[in-house]
């Protein structure tokens, strides 16, 4: 298996923050990384936007160096895009705190793509073959766990997933199929009220 490596991934920037935090971008982002290069034409048809606003977003993504041209491909009529990383990694409380409406913005388009996908994947779930319905779960538990122990089993999640990881168009074995892998790792809401009590 194969980590992704560290070039083909990027830390977010109070710049790359900003210009992710649009719906729109976090979602042509994540169809140039799964799909690869495509014109915002084509792009505008998955999305069911016009191709203008398409450009004018694909734009703001070369800006801040999430996207770029492929010259390998199209003319002078037709400009084609791939993504330059293939992972974002939001990690910074300090650029949340900088940041807080981006922050909150972008986590929002995040949450919204990962509830599209949910939702495309219950509408096909009764069409899936037996073997992968049998693997569907959606499932959640309430733990008790201090600062330090929710981020080392964030972490010990991360590694297991990272086992499973293969390097895009890499070897598979026969059989292998796309699986998308939410995590979650949420505190609970009451725990700023019970702060600010104290």
């Amino acid at each position: 298996m194969a980590e992704i490596p560290a070039e083909k991934s990027v830390v977010l920037d109070a710049k790359g923050l900003r210009a992710l935090a649009h719906p729109v971008r976090v979602q042509l982002l994540g169809l140039l990384r799964l799909h690869g290069p495509a014109t915002a034409t084509q792009l505008a048809d998955r999305l069911g936007l016009n191709s203008g606003a398409t450009s004018y977003h694909l734009r703001q993504l070369a800006a801040a160096g999430f996207v770029a041209e492929d010259a390998e491909r199209g003319n002078a009529r037709e400009r084609w895009w791939r993504s330059v990383h293939q992972l974002t990694r939001f990690h910074s409380e300090d650029l949340a705190e900088q940041e807080p409406e981006a922050a909150l913005a972008y986590l929002q388009s995040v949450h919204n793509a990962y509830t599209l996908r949910t939702q495309q994947a219950l509408n096909g779930l009764q069409t899936l073959p037996r073997p992968w319905r049998d693997t569907f779960d959606m499932s959640d538990t309430a733990l008790r766990l201090t600062p330090a122990e929710a981020r080392e089993m964030r972490d010990e999640i991360w590694s297991v997933i990272d086992r499973y990881r293969r390097a895009p168009h890499g070897e598979e074995p026969e059989g292998a199929e796309r699986v998308w892998v939410n995590v979650h790792v949420l505190p609970d809401a009451d725990i700023a009220e019970q702060e600010a009590e104290s």
